[in-house]
């Protein structure tokens, strides 16, 4: 696996924006149970299959098939990501062009943050977000752009991007190449909580930080693609992935990429829990592809979808974890369909 150089800024296309004062459909933003395992009363009220595997509580069953139900079971879905339903979003710059920390940037066709702390809500952009400053919000936010960059962090520390759409124009021409990117990848203390995130090559590329609980889905595709859910890129800065679902209906790469981009770089302190994830090649690549030493690579309690493949991905769950590395775990891991154990190996 190769990582793609990134190249700078690239106009984005725009896109046909909301009639003035659109409010986003409501109904999208109910609550989460919070576990993908539930009592036996919660089980009939969802009205899921079930199978007697007992779970680390001896009081309730594990339930199956939750990818085509996913917030029944528990995991983010259309209902329970992205804007809230009822938000009134202004158009940039039709119906809005700056505000405090941010102004639309003609020349580049983006919009910029440029100033600490800034906080950006109730905005549909059909541009590039370019964030520049730290400690700043995303939130409340619809992003559209065939472009290089849905949103773009650019040297900064601090950054949350939450409760918020990111996509592509369309699957093919107009998927957006990367729909959050730590460019530089030198970036600290991201948190990405509850976006819903479609029509890209890949949906988030960070090394470091929290992803918590987005609905990660619908890849685009142009020939020549290798399609992530989420590309770390390896290192050995801590990086916790959770309670997410991330679906790639491609045959190629994959939901999660541990992976280093280049040989010589440890793959270290990476948790991967609690999601639901399903197809590419791999639905997991494990951290050693290139034979870089990993450690601390931590894969537990997370439900493989068979909705794409069998085997999870067209080859199978996983590929280059190295069980053997100091504090590597691979535990909990189970079929979607069955609930029987997806082993390592």
């Amino acid at each position: 696996m190769t990582l793609e150089p990134h190249t700078g800024h690239i106009t984005a296309r725009t896109s046909p924006a909301p009639a003035a004062g659109t409010p986003v459909p409501a109904g999208r933003r109910s609550r989460r149970f919070g576990v993908a395992v539930l009592g036996v009363a919660a089980l009939a009220t969802a009205g899921a299959l079930a199978v007697g595997v007992a779970s680390s509580r001896a009081d309730a069953t594990v339930l199956t098939n939750c990818a085509p139900t996913l917030t029944t079971c528990g995991y983010p879905g259309a209902t329970n990501t992205g804007v809230p339903g009822g938000t009134v979003l202004k158009t940039v710059p039709s119906q809005v062009s700056s505000g405090p920390g941010w102004y639309y940037n003609a020349a580049g066709n983006d919009v910029v943050v440029n100033v600490n702390g800034t906080v950006l809500s109730g905005l549909y952009i059909p541009y590039t977000l370019e964030i520049d400053a730290s400690n700043v919000t995303v939130s409340n936010v619809q992003v559209v752009t065939g472009g290089n960059y849905g949103v773009s962090l650019r040297h900064t520390t601090g950054v949350t991007i939450q409760n918020s759409l990111i996509t592509g124009q369309n699957a093919t021409s107009g998927r957006v190449n990367y729909a959050i990117d730590d460019v530089y990848g030198d970036s600290t203390g991201m948190v990405i909580k509850n976006n819903n995130i479609s029509n890209f090559r890949t949906a988030i590329q960070m090394s470091t930080g929290l992803v918590d609980s987005n609905y990660i889905h619908d890849p685009g595709f142009v020939a020549g693609d290798h399609t992530n859910g989420i590309y770390v890129g390896g290192g050995t800065q801590p990086m916790t992935i959770q309670n997410n679902t991330i679906l790639d209906s491609q045959n190629q790469t994959d939901a999660i990429n541990l992976d280093a981009a280049s040989s010589g770089v440890s793959v270290a302190n990476k948790t991967v829990k609690n999601n639901l994830l399903g197809g590419g090649s791999y639905t997991i690549y494990g951290g050693a592809a290139l034979g870089d030493p990993t450690s601390n690579l931590v894969i537990q309690n997370n439900r493989f979808s068979q909705q794409y493949f069998a085997q999870g991905g067209q080859y199978g769950p996983v590929a280059y974890f190295d069980p053997t590395g100091p504090g590597n775990v691979w535990s909990g891991n189970i079929w979607d369909t069955s609930a029987q154990t997806v082993t390592s190996s």
